[in-house]
């Protein structure tokens, strides 16, 4: 099915192994390229008393400064531009259909787009990534808030016998982030194409806006919810 399938743009050969550049690949490139630009544009010429495009962003900063301080705390500093990064890049991620070109029909001719863009994020590749990324800094802040020490007594928490649980937490938190971004951003997509199908000129505009905007941030909104609320109970030191 068109939906599940994960096209290869070009090949890339390196020390005689070649590597498929899929339109995953692509279309992530192009969302972290729009984040680069954009915020070299958005913080360009700054000034003492925020207008206009300065002040929304400055109030989303200080909306997330406030979101990781309090659930964060000291570590808040370190993981706000992974926590920022993480949110923008997966909105963008998740509403890049809306920007895909569209077939065309006019005067009995029919003029189809050279190339699709679909949510990268529909990509299981993609959610396992970032789901062994957060996971990752999971462990590592762990560490440096417990110590090698109080993270491995941790384990044993409530009771000895709990420790095979506790190890498997961090497993079922792994396919948890990722199987929840990728099923729903997977499942949104056919919907799309099957409304597309059945009535391609009205309803799709209508459905769009839940299926790709509104569940688009919700997902993006999730996974960095539950991201930040791991990290935090990996860090809280009291019990």
């Amino acid at each position: 099915m068109e939906a599940f399938e994960i096209k290869t743009i070009f090949t890339l050969t390196l020390f005689g192994y070649q590597i498929p550049i899929t339109e995953t690949v692509v279309v992530s490139w192009a969302v972290m390229l729009v984040l680069i630009i954009g915020s070299l544009l958005l913080t360009r010429k700054l000034k003492t008393v925020p207008s206009g495009p300065q002040a929304i962003v400055e109030m989303g900063v200080e909306f997330l400064n406030n979101f990781t301080k309090n659930n964060l705390g000291v570590f808040a500093k370190f993981l706000n531009p992974y926590i920022g990064s993480l949110f923008l890049f997966l909105l963008l991620a998740n509403i890049a259909s809306v920007f895909s070109p569209v077939t065309l029909k006019i005067a009995g001719r029919e003029f189809s787009p050279l190339f699709l863009v679909r949510p990268p994020t529909r990509d299981i590749n993609v959610t396992a990534a970032l789901g062994v990324l957060s996971i990752t800094l999971l462990l590592v802040c762990g560490f440096a808030a417990r110590g090698v020490g109080g993270w491995f007594k941790r384990l044993f928490y409530p009771l000895p016998f709990m420790l095979p649980f506790n190890i498997m937490e961090y497993g079922t938190r792994l396919i948890s982030l990722t199987l929840r971004l990728f099923g729903n951003m997977l499942g949104g997509y056919v919907l799309m194409l099957m409304i597309e199908g059945v009535l391609p000129v009205a309803l799709p505009a209508v459905a769009s806006l839940y299926f790709d905007f509104f569940d688009g941030l919700l997902q993006a909104g999730i996974f960095v919810f539950l991201t930040t609320l791991y990290i935090s109970e990996a860090i809280k030191l009291e019990e």
